[in-house]
């Protein structure tokens, strides 16, 4: 089956977490990745634990489907290299801070010259202009920087960092989005042009109904647990023997609800007959709930309620989710054979496609294992060059 991506090429210059994310997003669809990495440590990451046979699984979870070259982007013939690649891509991709690569004699006004089709991603903590643009920033800056924490956390508890680091991910995500969004313009006009994205807007962009809520009060929110601030019941309740997440969103479901529960009284009830009365009166009907919901287990309430039409669902662990059979269904969990590793585990590809499915054909590169391979096909390089070149300590 061919890729939506099949065709595009890469260079991928990104490390760590969100251009990473960024580019395993555009291999999965099909495209060409080629990542840049220096020679003998390669991505920073490749260091962080933990480990399986001595190979960084932090690594092996978000390079899936990449080929690994190396070369040392100081050495002047390293840079000729790089230049000569530049005209045979489409995209270059990097996280680095900004000014960091005009000091390589990579910036974007350089390579435009050299390739005036290149579309050239940047994803950084702050972007490429305002007063903060020079600042380097991690996940957990852009959270606390970007309001998500102060609206996470247990009510009346302190700002929380959210688990997963949605700071790195969600720029990620953006930045293959922007990515597309320029192949398409490329597609149209032969039009190359900079994509700049930055952790901090990411964050601010996915504030979601928190920005409305304070332009329409006045108030900053605050930490609410898993309540929602808005709709109601839509939280976590206690059950006989554990906890299930309710999320009645329309006055429809609440009837359907107060149905299976038992206590059709309620749907009468003045206090709670429409979602703003049940907000209004949430302290009222909580405790209400709260003790319906003590009565039976979380996986009778689960079959019950789900077969009602009601969404639901128990608190999974991450052992849980690996073996739940939605998740297993739809191949979320994917086995894959890393050279060095072994048999490893990553998550399988979210994006379903009726006609040019994504797929996870290679696990993580180990550092540097395509450089020939890639100077070969693309430069058309003699072994007796690459031997000199490697002499030379280019790669």
């Amino acid at each position: 089956m061919e890729q939506a991506l099949q065709g595009l090429k890469i260079l991928d210059m990104t490390r760590v977490l969100a251009g990473p994310y960024c580019t395993m997003v555009l291999a999965d669809l099909g495209a060409d990745v080629i990542k840049i990495e220096a020679p003998r440590t390669g991505d920073d990451s490749r260091q962080f634990g933990p480990y399986i046979n001595g190979e960084s699984a932090y690594f092996m979870s978000i390079n899936r489907n990449k080929r690994s070259m190396t070369l040392d982007l100081k050495n002047p013939d390293a840079k000729t290299i790089f230049f000569e690649l530049i005209k045979e891509v489409d995209v270059v991709v990097e996280n680095f801070k900004p000014g960091t690569m005009e000091k390589l004699g990579f910036g974007y006004e350089v390579l435009k010259e050299i390739n005036p089709k290149l579309i050239y991603a940047a994803s950084s903590g702050f972007g490429h202009t305002g007063p903060y643009s020079s600042r380097p920033a991690y996940d957990g800056v852009v959270q606390a920087m970007g309001g998500i924490m102060s609206i996470t956390g247990e009510l009346g508890g302190k700002p929380t960092r959210v688990g997963p680091s949605i700071g790195d991910i969600t720029a990620g995500l953006f930045t293959a989005i922007g990515i597309l969004a320029a192949v398409n313009h490329l597609n149209a006009t032969g039009e190359g042009q900079k994509v700049d994205v930055a952790m901090l807007d990411c964050q601010v962009a996915i504030l979601e109904n928190a920005l409305a809520r304070y332009f329409a009060t006045g108030v900053s929110p605050k930490p609410a647990g898993n309540k929602h601030s808005s709709i109601v019941p839509f939280e976590p309740f206690e059950t006989s023997d554990g906890e299930i997440m309710i999320a009645v969103g329309n006055d429809n479901l609440w009837k359907k609800y107060c149905v299976e529960i038992g206590h059709d009284e309620l749907i009468t009830d003045e206090r709670f007959v429409s979602n703003p009365q049940r907000t209004v009166n949430y302290d009222k009907l909580r405790p209400i709930l709260a003790e319906i919901m003590k009565s039976k287990s979380t996986d009778e309430w689960y079959t019950n309620l789900t077969k009602a039409g009601i969404p639901c669902g128990p608190i999974n662990n991450i052992e849980m989710i690996t073996k739940d059979e939605q998740v297993k269904f739809r191949d979320m969990i994917v086995e894959v054979e890393h050279k060095v590793a072994g048999t490893t585990h990553i998550p399988g590809i979210p994006i379903k496609m009726s006609k040019t499915q994504g797929t996870i054909n290679k696990s993580a590169p180990i550092l540097g294992e395509d450089t020939a391979d890639i100077l070969k096909e693309l430069l058309n390089y003699s072994d007796e060059k690459l031997e000199q070149l490697k002499a030379k300590q280019v790669f």
